[in-house]
């Protein structure tokens, strides 16, 4: 058995960007080098870790402006080579991994983390990786009193803390029951992803079998007690008029994340309490989670016309037809622009593009105004909260604003948040300050609309 490690305090680094070189490294670098060594910034020291030192050395030209960046080490290291990651986390307190797809690299990371006792966050979105690595890492990240975090970019704290923050507004005796989650994507220009993204995805439907097995093969989970009858499927295209898009169900981490925390929630009501909090953080923890009511939850993809939604659904229908079988997977993979109808290509957005895209993400949250309501088994939901959540571009401007708000939070506030384990970000972030940090670098938290529902 390993000694517990508890981290590495000491660590001349107080963090390392691995595959700082991707294309979504680099803005993770960019939106890093805002908070070094400024006021009130515990980011003092950072690294940036990979293959190639002359791509990283690139990185931060690119993400400085300039031909000689500031002097920030670049450290050899390689996901198929083991010592090189367990050097790298002997060196920080924490490891932020860009390096995707996560079921093809992520795991040798996570596992030097759970080994060395170093925090590990990631960007990751797919749900098989997550699942894996908490079955597998879990108890060993508990012992070394390593924090594993995986989805804390797009994928997927918007929709957890905008679950959060709509279930919030019901206040006693009125109560929650459904928060359906509408994201819209948009764009002065064209909306165009990153091949490592679509990677993913493809891998993603390859891996559903792996998923279910998985799951079957671990104890289930507790489930919340959601107050009134489950709400019915629904058509499968909906007009949200109130919203004003079209929609059909998205098939992301975001659903599954959320659930991962609910089950964590209901096994822990109070949260999960921090290595060494304040009394007045137990407090604060607790009072948080006793104002959150658990919900039904979905997400769907929205369009402002219905020949957009018929667009997602070819999307997804070619995904479904290929993604099952490694010749059609070779395909989506060899011609992503092809079976993508143009949202994703191999050399990803430019710079104009990713600049030029925002997202708005609508949470409907259907309930009832008083709890006796909900316990008659006929009756429908008669109250609605409509909030939002909003920002820029999803994958290279959102997300790392979000990975970099959750690292300051972990390093500032390390002995709030659990000694040690593998856990979704919403319950390990929703009881701190992160949706204050993330509206102060743009990302906006908005009720919209509170109103009765007709019967």
């Amino acid at each position: 058995m390993a000694a517990k490690t508890d981290g590495n305090p000491n660590a001349p680094f107080d963090l390392i960007i691995l595959g700082a070189s991707g294309f979504t490294g680099k803005y993770v670098v960019r939106e890093a080098l805002k908070f070094l060594n400024t006021p009130s910034s515990p980011l003092k020291a950072i690294a940036l870790a990979g293959r190639n030192s002359a791509k990283l050395t690139q990185t931060l030209q690119w993400a400085t402006r300039s031909n000689n960046p500031p002097p920030i080490p670049i450290l050899p290291a390689d996901t198929t080579d083991p010592p090189s990651l367990r050097r790298l986390c002997t060196q920080t307190k924490l490891i932020l991994n860009c390096v995707g797809p996560f079921r093809l690299y992520g795991e040798p990371v996570v596992a030097a983390c759970a080994e060395t006792g170093c925090d590990y966050l990631d960007i990751c979105g797919e749900p098989e990786f997550m699942e894996r690595i908490e079955a597998k890492y879990h108890d060993k990240a508990t012992e070394t009193g390593s924090l594993v975090i995986s989805a804390c970019g797009f994928d997927s704290i918007p929709a957890e803390l905008g679950l959060m923050f709509n279930s919030r507004q019901w206040v006693a005796p009125s109560v929650l029951n459904q928060v359906e989650a509408y994201l819209s994507l948009e764009s002065e220009k064209r909306i165009v992803g990153n091949f490592g993204t679509f990677e993913s995805a493809v891998l993603g439907v390859a891996n559903a079998k792996q998923l279910q097995e998985l799951r079957r093969s671990r104890p289930r989970r507790a489930r919340p007690v959601i107050p009134g009858p489950p709400p019915s499927k629904g058509p499968t295209i909906e007009h949200q008029k109130k919203v004003g898009l079209w929609a059909v169900r998205l098939p992301s981490a975001d659903s599954i994340v959320v659930r991962r925390t609910l089950a964590a929630l209901t096994e822990n009501p109070h949260g999960l309490p921090g290595s060494n909090e304040s009394a007045e953080m137990v407090e604060k923890r607790a009072a948080f989670w006793s104002s959150l009511r658990p919900a039904h939850f979905g997400v769907k993809i929205g369009s402002k016309s219905l020949l957009g939604i018929f667009r997602f659904i070819a999307v997804g229908l070619f995904f479904g037809l290929f993604g099952s079988n490694a010749f059609g997977r070779w395909l989506l993979l060899k011609f992503p622009s092809v079976f993508s109808l143009g949202w994703f290509r191999k050399k990803g957005p430019s710079e104009e593009e990713v600049e030029s895209a925002t997202f708005k993400m609508w949470f409907v949250g259907h309930g009832f105004s008083n709890e006796n309501l909900a316990s008659q088994g006929n009756s429908k939901p008669d109250m609605e909260i409509i909030t939002r959540v909003m920002g820029p571009e999803i994958g290279y401007l959102t997300t790392p604003i979000i990975l970099i708000q959750c690292a300051l939070i972990l390093l500032s506030q390390r002995e709030n948040l659990p000694k040690g384990g593998s856990f979704p970000p919403g319950i390990v972030f929703g009881p701190t300050n992160l949706q204050e940090r993330l509206q102060q670098n743009g990302i906006s938290f908005d009720v919209i609309s509170k109103s009765t529902l007709s019967s």
